[in-house]
């Protein structure tokens, strides 16, 4: 009785649909590339537990998979010259959950940190720098040493920045700020009638990655750091205290049913030819 399970493809068979994927998404990415790009975009990587649940797998497999779908969209973001990808990596309120998953987070942190330094070729062909924004002393020192050698082996790049936001909430970037603004008046630098929201704007960690690593990346200088994208994925919709300040009136929301990491050029291709088409429209004078 023949066997019903499904039969392996050969490896030429398998080598020929990946190099006519390649050569379609390299075409479909060009002429998306002619439209208007945005500056920033930022994810909310949610849906990794729920992802492996559903699968029977580890929890810890699912963040091992939602780090590998981040690789695949930073890669589409940079192909298109998308300046400043903006990650919500780790929430400080997840420090919150049970203490088996923080450790294996913690030490997916640092392996797949060591993996970036010792593969660093996406970042290196385009001139990405990483920047930690959050309270990184949070972490266990192991983690913070390999973040050190993450930010200082791209400290060089200039043409784009990837913000990795862990342990991060917005409200926490905001009250830094703040902080930040007291300690220019205390030590003379303004006077508190001189202080504006710009200032503490500016003062935000997204606003400080993108002066440091290169001060004219953003086409518009007056609102350095605003968000043109967020998207959050698992159809969760909710911001979840991520970048609330740099998620302006302008910025184009996107709640979508792929967990994380599934995520990819599927996903990423109508997010952005919507935002292109508002774009036009706003052009034409019609928004």
């Amino acid at each position: 009785m023949p066997s019903s399970q499904p039969q392996p493809q050969p490896p030429l068979i398998n080598s020929l649909v990946h190099f006519l994927f390649s050569i379609a998404t390299t075409i479909l990415l060009y002429l998306i590339s002619l439209g208007p790009i945005p500056q920033h975009v930022g994810f909310v990587m949610d849906g990794n537990r729920r992802y492996a649940r559903g699968l029977g797998k580890k929890v810890s497999e699912g963040h091992g998979e939602g780090f590998t779908a981040l690789k695949r969209t930073l890669e589409i973001c940079l192909r298109l010259r998308i300046r400043v990808v903006s990650v919500y990596a780790f929430a400080i309120d997840n420090f919150n959950r049970e203490e088996n998953e923080v450790s294996a987070l913690m030490r997916l942190a640092k392996d797949r940190l060591s993996e970036l330094c010792q593969h660093g070729e996406l970042l290196e062909e385009y001139g990405v720098q990483i920047k930690f924004i959050g309270q990184t002393s949070l972490f266990p020192p192991d983690v913070q040493q390999a973040i050190k050698e993450m930010e200082e082996m791209t400290a060089g790049h200039t043409n784009g920045v990837l913000n990795v936001c862990s342990p991060y909430s917005s409200r926490d970037e905001i009250t830094t700020s703040i902080k930040d603004s007291i300690k220019s008046i205390n030590n003379g630098e303004l006077t508190k009638d001189e202080i504006t929201s710009k200032d503490i704007y500016d003062k935000l960690g997204t606003s400080k990655a993108i002066s440091e690593v290169n001060p004219g990346l953003f086409q518009r200088p007056n609102e350095s750091g605003k968000l043109d994208i967020l998207v959050r994925t698992s159809d969760v919709k909710r911001l979840s205290d991520f970048m609330m300040w740099q998620a302006s009136e302008d910025t184009q929301l996107h709640f979508v049913k792929t967990f994380w990491p599934e995520f990819g050029l599927s996903d990423m291709i109508p997010i952005l030819l919507g935002w292109q088409q508002k774009q036009w429209i706003k052009q034409l004078g019609w928004g």
